[in-house]
């Protein structure tokens, strides 16, 4: 109804100019940041003069190392990937730094450590212009940022990795919302649907959205909202829908296929087949098969390199696990996926008692659910033999041994993994207690972790009363330890000695009392 362009187009404006500063008044973005007022280095200044002048500034800001985090942050300002971007997001660097400065003196514990991680983080993005827009754009994401930094270097490093979940900041209602493993496998199988005939892209959808999952389970972690168990649950649910929808995927994609799917199924060991998996676990498997037709060797085979390939290789997206197949029967030497019966026959006749003690913490991961269902019944037949307990006993101490020499530890600190009477005791505990005691107590071979069938144990008489329970607790408190340690980039996971005294005595004595018939228990290890 305008009577011209010009009247149209002025109108246009004036609601174009309303709704602008609408936007920036929410966002807090405005117009652009005029670079010569943000410095957090005053080129003007000679070099001595810009770091005393930072150095004060983060002294009175609180640093407790001022001078360090001025040198690492004038390094940063510096580096020539900093100097060559252009005014625009070099402003947008400097504002973000400054916003971060006094948030991280006066919310972290660790400010020094912080600000070196966020550091690190900003010269990983800086030349992604849309990452600097967005945390310039939305503030809020900046404090939750520095909340994820302060709390977890390997989370840092994780975030440096892949930037692309910063989105996942974006929205603390869904950041911090229980996983829904129904949405999450439907959406995810779309988009690999939606990607078939591409299986680079395939592989990246796999990566990314394993990542965004990971990276809000790792949040709701930092926040104090999973225990241990529920974090290595639900890590483990989410490889078994990687691994199970890759399974699938990864079948479609061979060539000479002979059926829609795959008779194949992936058996978990270890810390997935246990249900413990941790932020950067390998995924322990084994490949099994039940195919008459003449092709089926080959053809799963095939699968079996090409899953390991799906799962392990580094893309432009990152990496989702490292796949060890090493339990598979015969080792190294072995065959990539063995037949059913074949899989039966060995370890009835030819597996060595470690491979028994592995097969305690295996279970059906992904594939096809009968031969699923028959692996179970295989377990169970094999852990529930009648075993020679001073010859059982002596293999297994023999395996504490090889594994303790493998690790030697040559420090004071105590490793509450692979030192005596801290976790791998544990475990060998347990193992051996099923393996003995299976033939009269069947429901030791319930895959349902190491802290409940120590209480089981203790409730069928199998360790003294109260000290199920005392074990337990020592494992979990274990664990916790050697999360957190992880958690801060710790290349190995020891504490003072003096620390965990109590618990390693409990261990101790529950490990003298279980192999008290064998001698040589205490030299064994």
């Amino acid at each position: 109804g305008f009577s011209s362009v010009v009247q149209l187009l002025a109108q246009l404006q004036t609601y174009r100019t309303f709704v602008a500063a609408q936007f920036d008044a929410m966002f807090g973005q405005g117009d652009e940041p005029d670079s010569s007022s943000y410095q957090p280095i005053d080129d003007g200044q000679t070099e001595e003069e810009q770091f005393a002048s930072l150095t004060d500034k983060l002294k009175t800001l609180g640093y407790p190392d001022a001078t360090t985090s001025a040198r690492r942050l004038a390094a940063l300002w510096k580096a020539h990937r900093i100097r060559s971007l252009s005014d625009s997001n070099r402003a947008r660097l400097a504002t973000l730094v400054n916003q971060s400065l006094p948030l991280i003196a006066s919310t972290c514990a660790n400010p020094g450590d912080t600000l070196g991680r966020l550091l690190d983080f900003f010269d990983a993005i800086a030349r992604r212009s849309s990452y600097l827009s967005l945390l310039t754009a939305y503030p809020g994401t900046i404090e939750r940022l520095l909340r994820v930094m302060s709390a977890s270097g390997w989370a840092a490093q994780y975030l440096s990795r892949h930037p692309i979940l910063l989105d996942e900041l974006l929205d603390a209602r869904t950041l911090f919302s229980a996983p829904d493993w129904s949405a999450f496998t439907t959406e995810l199988s779309n988009r690999l649907c939606q990607e078939r005939g591409d299986v680079e892209r395939q592989m990246d959808v796999l990566r990314e959205m394993h990542h965004a999952m990971l990276f809000r389970l790792l949040a709701q972690d930092l926040e104090g909202m999973l225990s241990v168990e529920r974090l290595a649950d639900e890590l483990s649910k989410l490889a078994d829908t990687v691994v199970a929808l890759t399974v699938q995927e990864a079948w479609l994609a061979l060539s000479g296929r002979h059926a829609d799917s795959p008779r194949f199924a992936v058996i978990a060991y270890g810390k997935l087949g246990g249900k413990e998996l941790g932020y950067a676990s390998d995924l322990d498997l084994v490949f099994l098969f039940d195919d008459d037709d003449e092709r089926a060797p080959m053809l799963y085979a095939r699968l079996v390199q090409r899953l390991t390939t799906w799962l392990s290789s580094p893309t432009s997206a990152g990496q989702l696990f490292e796949v060890d197949t090493a339990l598979r029967p015969d080792g190294a030497s072995g065959l990539p996926v063995t037949r059913l019966p074949a899989f039966e026959k060995y370890q009835m006749t030819s597996a060595w008692a470690w491979e028994h003690q592995a097969l305690t913490r295996a279970r059906f991961c992904a594939g096809d659910a009968a031969i699923g269902a028959g692996f179970e019944a295989i377990r169970s037949k094999v852990l529930r033999q009648t075993r020679d307990a001073a010859a059982l006993r002596r293999d297994v101490l023999s395996m504490r041994k090889k594994m303790h020499d493998a690790h030697p530890n040559h420090s004071a600190l105590f490793d509450v993994k692979h030192d005596s009477g801290g976790m791998i005791d544990i475990e060998f505990i347990v193992q051996y207690l099923v393996l003995a005691h299976a033939a009269v107590h069947p429901g030791l071979t319930d895959n349902i972790g190491n802290i409940a069938l120590l209480a089981y144990c203790e409730q069928i008489g199998l360790i003294p009363e109260g000290e199920g329970k005392a074990v337990s607790d020592t494992y979990r408190y274990f664990r916790r330890l050697q999360h957190q340690l992880r958690m801060q980039g710790a290349p190995v996971s020891r504490v003072e000695r003096e620390a965990v005294a109590e618990e390693i005595a409990r261990v101790t004595s529950l490990w003298s009392f279980v192999f008290a018939d064998d001698q040589g228990a205490g030299a064994a290890r």
